[in-house]
């Protein structure tokens, strides 16, 4: 049997780190994930994701990523139920995060300026996930036969 998640988007919203009774750190957040094509509208949607991460990965998220931080999830999914307030069965499906990573550098979200995203990129060679690395205005690119790995 095989349960595996890996997904990539951006919070919805800032982490919500709280520990169980035992002390143990536990995050929840929400991950908006576009779809690979766009409605009858010529919109993008996206699908939100509600994820879970223990322990100090946990704690690491809620420190470090924060609303529109772009993160990739990698997990397995888990449903779980319980009782809700009318009495009535509630049915949570939900991504148990196994690793959450970073795709962003740390400071690219301050002030959520397109000039300081260009700068980031340019000062620590940075490739924005949605930038197309081979746009070189049909420009030709030079790679050495040593640079390719077959």
């Amino acid at each position: 049997m095989m349960n595996r998640v890996v997904l990539v988007g951006r919070l919805t919203k800032d982490p919500d780190l709280r520990y169980t009774p035992n002390g143990v750190p536990v995050a929840a957040f929400t991950l908006a994930v576009n779809r690979p094509f766009k409605n009858g509208s010529g919109e993008q949607e996206a699908d939100f994701i509600n994820v879970v991460v223990w322990r100090k990965p946990a704690e690491n998220t809620a420190n470090f990523l924060k609303k529109g931080s772009l993160a990739g999830v990698d997990g397995r999914i888990q449903t779980r139920n319980y009782e809700g307030q009318d009495g009535k069965r509630v049915y949570v499906t939900e991504v148990q995060a196994e690793s959450v990573q970073f795709l962003e550098p740390r400071n690219s979200q301050d002030g959520n300026s397109e000039q300081r995203n260009n700068q980031n990129r340019s000062q620590n060679n940075y490739t924005k996930v949605d930038d197309d690395p081979f746009a070189k205005g049909g420009k030709t690119i030079d790679i050495s036969d040593d640079d390719l790995p077959f």
